[in-house]
C-alpha cells in the first residue's frame, strides 16, 4: 500500500511553512509516511494580478474566493490521482473529534482546502466538495491553521509515525475518555508525590487504576463524552 498523500489548497502558504516542517509531522514526512504538498491557489489566479477572489453578489460586505481557480486546481490534481476526500475548512462544518481524525488516517489521499476572505463560492461546496470540517464553533481568518491542526491530527496515527505507536491508542478522546493523570521523576518534588499504584510495578494495578482516573476525569470535565 502507497504512503498517504495530503494536498492542501491555500491562497497564503506561508502560514502552513511552520506547523507542517517541525515536530512528528516533519519526521513523518521525512520518514516517507506521508507527502504534505501545499499548492497556492493562485498559480490559476485570473487575469495579470492573478485574482482570487471577488465581491459578493448580493452587496453584501467581504471579498469571496471565486469558483475557477478553484476548480482549476482540484481538476489538475485529480487528473493525476483518485482522491479519498474533498475536504473544505469550514466554520459549520462537522466538528472535528478523534473518530474522525482515526478515519480520516485510515485514507490514501486527501485534499483539504483552506477558505479564506468572506468565504469560497458556494459552488465548490456543491460541486467539488465531498466533506466540511470545522475546528470549533468559532471564525477565524482563513483555514489554513485549521488544515495544519487536521492534518497533525491524521499523520500521528498513521503506523509507525509514533516510536511507540500504543502511545496514540491512549490519547484523549480514544474510546470517549479523558487521558488520566500522567507523571514522570523524580517520584517526590516539593512534597507532592506520585500515586503508589505508578510505582508498584503491578500492570493489571496500574491499567486498573487508570480507568478509573479517566472515567473520573471525563465525568467531572467532560460529562458529554459519557453521554456518547
Amino acid at each position: 500500500m502507497n504512503n498517504m498523500r495530503i494536498d492542501i489548497l491555500t491562497v497564503v502558504p506561508e502560514l502552513l511553512d511552520s506547523p507542517l516542517n517541525h515536530s512528528i509531522v516533519e519526521r513523518a514526512q521525512k520518514k516517507g509516511y506521508v507527502e504534505i504538498h501545499v499548492h497556492n491557489i493562485r498559480k490559476y489566479g485570473l487575469g495579470p494580478r492573478k485574482s482570487v477572489d471577488d465581491y459578493c453578489y448580493g452587496g453584501d460586505a467581504g471579498m469571496v474566493m471565486m469558483v475557477e481557480p478553484v476548480f482549476r486546481m482540484i481538476s489538475e490534481l485529480k487528473a493525476e490521482r483518485e482522491y479519498d476526500e474533498v475536504i473544505y475548512m469550514s466554520p459549520d462544518g462537522e466538528v472535528l473529534n478523534q473518530g474522525i481524525a482515526n478515519e480520516l488516517s485510515l485514507k490514501q489521499n486527501l485534499i483539504i482546502l483552506c477558505g479564506h476572505y468572506k468565504g469560497i463560492d458556494h459552488r465548490i461546496r456543491e460541486h467539488l466538495i465531498t466533506r466540511e470540517i470545522s475546528v470549533g464553533d468559532y471564525v477565524l481568518s482563513g483555514g489554513e491553521i485549521p488544515a495544519a491542526l487536521l492534518a497533525d491530527a491524521i499523520v500521528r496515527l498513521i503506523p509507525g509515525v509514533l516510536s511507540d505507536e500504543t502511545s496514540a491508542l491512549s490519547d484523549c478522546f480514544q474510546d470517549n475518555l479523558l487521558s488520566p493523570p500522567v507523571y514522570t521523576r523524580p517520584a517526590e518534588f516539593n512534597g507532592w508525590k506520585v500515586p503508589d499504584v505508578l510505582l508498584s510495578g503491578n500492570p493489571r494495578l496500574i491499567r486498573e487504576w487508570q480507568d478509573e482516573q479517566a472515567i473520573a476525569r471525563t465525568r467531572a470535565l467532560r460529562p458529554d463524552l459519557l453521554d456518547e
